[in-house]
């Protein structure tokens, strides 16, 4: 068995809320040093204090890679900081074995009246590394950031997206890291330029340990071999199950009904049951593949209208998954007029994956267009699934396979 690359035990950060009182309480933490003590008051919070970090403890060894989530404020940064040496703990001990590489604020070291490529030789001898050693990789981080032409220009002249393409690829290219810290790199330029970025990060993941901080659950389940929970400096959860965290991350979140439209009609009493419902205490939890049926009851106080309604399944960020439309018996769209209906709706197979789903329910006027009523974020449901996959929706399918011949390329190249 390799040895951790990474070593957390017992650690903790406080911080002040008043910048009076923290510098005073600097000072007398320094003075304590100085004599041989430990800063921190032993651990006692002092007026304004809080944790920012509380007892947090782990281990990594080469190839794992731990997915630090949480709301914000939780405390993951402060925890990549202290990794990387920016700051101290006040309590516990952090060991880290090999060489240390951190994307974190990307291009937030450039200086702006440089030229790209000046500064790429300037964060290469940052890194430690000789004039030499950047020449055999210049080309390469020209290339992968895009930046062309302007490579030779100043800094100050790219725009935000060309700071960030140029900030990774100086990064991902000039470090080689046997510990990786990432904080929310991959939300870089257009898709096409972040899927590039996923890959080389997943590159480099193979062959370090790595601390992932993200709120992008997908790239948490493609990444991580395991997840821990923060709350409020906290760890809630550390599973070697992703699965298992990221459901537990979902449980933190809050979810709050919008109401919007012209008023003329309410949605309420919106309920989504299965007999597959792995009771959980809050709010439902489906296995996926378990079949759902949803409910609802709309009042409608328009007169004279011809109204339709629209379901939709939203994920946590209230974009949609689903759209359902009824119909009626004679396969028409559905239609209700001014007065109070009740909806039952037999959804069927849950195909979603793991992650935390809401209803969001429409009522327009089909004649004038007008949204008489949308009620988001309603009746929330929770899918488990002991396999964690790419996309939301997932459907297993039988196929077919023939092969159709032999080829002797090497297809791992």
């Amino acid at each position: 068995m390799s040895e951790p690359l990474v070593k957390v035990e017992g650690v903790s950060k406080k911080f002040c809320r008043s910048l009076r009182k923290s510098l005073w309480y600097g000072a007398q933490d320094l003075g304590r040093e100085i004599i041989g003590n430990r800063s921190g008051d032993r651990g006692k919070l002092r007026p304004d204090e809080f944790w920012a970090v509380k007892d947090i403890g782990f281990e990594l060894k080469r190839g794992e890679c731990l997915g630090l989530i949480g709301h914000n404020g939780a405390g993951k940064t402060t925890m990549l900081r202290m990794l990387n040496g920016l700051i101290k703990p006040d309590q516990g001990r952090i060991e880290m074995r090999g060489r240390v590489g951190a994307l974190i604020a990307l291009g937030a070291g450039f200086n702006t009246i440089l030229t790209g490529r000046e500064n790429i030789y300037v964060n290469g001898s940052v890194l430690g590394l000789t004039k030499k050693e950047v020449d055999k990789k210049v080309d390469e981080i020209i290339e992968f950031s895009e930046i062309g032409d302007f490579i030779d220009s100043p800094v100050q002249s790219y725009s935000s997206g060309m700071v960030v393409r140029l900030g990774f690829a100086v990064a991902a290219i000039l470090i080689r890291p046997d510990i990786l810290l990432l904080d929310e790199v991959l939300a870089v330029g257009d898709i096409r330029f972040a899927i590039k970025c996923l890959n080389a990060v997943r590159a480099m993941t193979n062959d370090a340990a790595v601390v992932f901080v993200s709120h992008n659950m997908h790239f948490v389940s493609s990444f991580c071999s395991r997840v821990m929970v923060m709350r409020h400096g906290v760890p809630m959860i550390d599973s070697e199950n992703p699965s298992e965290g990221i459901l537990n991350y979902y449980s933190l979140i809050q979810n709050q009904a919008q109401q919007s439209g012209t008023g003329e009609a309410w949605v309420h009493d919106a309920t989504i049951f299965s007999s597959g419902d792995l009771q959980d205490e809050v709010e439902p939890t489906f296995q996926q593949g378990a079949e759902i049926s949803i409910s609802f009851k709309v009042d409608v106080a328009r007169p004279d209208t011809k109204a339709s309604v629209l379901v939709y399944i939203a994920d946590v960020a209230m974009s949609p998954i689903y759209c359902i439309q009824m119909d009626d018996a004679g396969n028409r769209p559905l239609q209700i007029t001014d007065g109070s209906y009740e909806f039952s709706l037999d959804f069927g197979r849950v195909e979603l994956s793991s992650g935390k789903y809401s209803l969001t329910v429409v009522v327009k006027d089909d004649a004038t267009h007008e949204i008489l009523s949308r009620m988001q974020g309603i009746a929330p449901f929770k899918v488990f699934s002991d396999t964690l996959h790419w996309g939301k929706v997932t459907r297993t399918v039988q196929a077919s396979v023939k092969r159709t011949g032999h080829t002797a390329r090497d297809v791992s190249q």
